[in-house]
């Protein structure tokens, strides 16, 4: 079916027609929320406020760009919320701790790790996450839409709301800071 006409059905409030759409796209956009949040279980429940979020607001879609890069910027900002929504809740979690006396703290369970890759691949992984979470937010964005999902800078531009430069910039001077956090991780350890 043409794009067109399934958006048009969607804004009809054809439920078909959202499947359809939901059907084509949820890996796509299942990916995104992974880059930026760096858990599948997290991802999955963000991916479905997407999609959501899309459905709510179909009627504002003005065709100006790709559908694809409405969802990129969807993805995007609701992973986002979620990170901040999580940071506060950290926040205040602390303060519960702090004022209560207990503090047992847990190392977060890296649920995104299957149990056949070996040892050597598991240990790069987490650290290029950790890596990546050590960067400013535009910056791990940037470099999360480049590599991973190998958008161009224009795309990226326009997901995020800046000039071209602007991306090329934050792509250059994450890929140095991501470096520099990795040597360092392995001086250290």
């Amino acid at each position: 079916m043409d794009e067109r006409i399934l958006l048009d059905k969607i804004v009809q409030k054809d439920e078909k027609a959202f499947q359809s759409f939901v059907e084509k796209y949820h890996h796509l956009v299942l990916n995104i929320c992974n880059n930026i949040l760096n858990n599948y279980d997290d991802a999955m429940d963000v991916s479905q406020e997407v999609f959501m979020k899309f459905y709510e607001s179909i009627e504002s879609f003005r065709g100006d760009s790709k559908i694809t890069t409405w969802l990129y910027r969807i993805s995007v900002n609701k992973s986002l919320n979620f990170l901040r929504s999580q940071k506060r809740n950290k926040w205040f979690s602390s303060l519960d701790i702090l004022f209560s006396n207990e503090s047992k703290a847990k190392e977060p369970e890296d649920r995104n790790l299957k149990p056949d890759e070996n040892i050597e691949q598991n240990e790069n992984k987490k650290v290029l996450y950790y890596a990546l979470n050590k960067l400013p937010e535009k910056q791990r964005i940037a470099i999360s839409l480049n590599n991973f999902e190998n958008l161009a800078y224009k795309e990226i531009s326009e997901i995020m709301d800046i000039s071209v430069s602007e991306v090329g910039v934050l792509i250059n001077r994450g890929k140095k800071k991501l470096h520099k956090i990795i040597v360092e991780y392995y001086k250290k350890n």
